[in-house]
């Protein structure tokens, strides 16, 4: 049975390193979107050490299990960021994967140890998905298909168990999704829902984008829901025992 919610400890600073991560985002998007890459090299590596630090600050009731995988998931993360400040490079873009699909095998690790369990309403519609986005990857990107499928596996596990409502049972759910409410549990589905968003674009991205201002618009994208799904799934007040 999942626990109630507790309120995080009062001891050490304010959310700053939160605060600092959405600088450091913010930055990181405007810098894609106007064709800054010097500018994403220093603003892009800080933001998951920053969502690091907060978990350290404030996840002093985290299980230590739980805060070890959490931080080497963000250590992973940090890898995929630097390795897709240049997306357009398929090495680049395999590695950055191989980085993630580390990432998210953390993620679908602390699902579980807190009682997530895959529901066939939500597995389908993202078995679907990640079927369609196979196909089109084997049709127009073969050198980099398998690679980006089997990381599709991983991000759909996560997604799936981060959907799950036994994470946060009182919270009200739609399609077996849970509804984001004051609890930070509830909204652990909206953060991998961004997350896979991010990740289908992409792959849109990659196969589509022809042109310079499409390139950096999609990719501005891309970081912004990528954020946003961090910032959900990091907080140290959904993953606290």
């Amino acid at each position: 049975m999942v626990p109630p919610l507790r309120e995080l400890p009062p001891s050490g600073p304010p959310r700053v390193f939160r605060a600092g991560f959405l600088a450091a985002a913010t930055v990181t998007v405007y810098a894609a979107v106007t064709g800054r890459e010097k500018v994403q090299w220093i603003a892009k590596p800080l933001m998951m050490p920053l969502l690091a630090a907060d978990v350290v600050t404030k996840g002093s009731d985290i299980d230590p299990t739980d805060r070890t995988v959490l931080l080497g998931s963000l250590g992973a993360a940090t890898l995929g960021d630097i390795l897709l400040i240049d997306p357009d490079n398929d090495r680049r873009l395999i590695a950055g994967a191989s980085s993630f699909a580390v990432l998210q095998a953390g993620y679908s690790a602390l699902w579980l140890r807190k009682g997530a369990r895959p529901r066939a309403e939500v597995a389908l519609p993202r078995l679907g998905a990640w079927l369609g986005a196979a196909a089109l990857l084997g049709g127009k990107a073969p050198t980099v298909a398998a690679p980006l499928i089997a990381y599709g596996a991983m991000l759909g596990t996560a997604g799936v168990l981060a959907s799950d409502t036994a994470l946060a049972p009182g919270a009200k759910s739609i399609a077996g999704v849970n509804i984001p409410n004051a609890d930070p549990r509830s909204r652990l589905g909206l953060g991998a829902m961004l997350f896979t968003a991010s990740d289908g674009l992409i792959v849109l991205r990659h196969l589509f984008a022809r042109t310079e201002r499409t390139r950096r618009i999609t990719e501005g994208v891309i970081l912004a829901t990528y954020a946003a799904a961090q910032f959900l799934l990091a907080d140290p007040a959904a993953h606290h025992c």
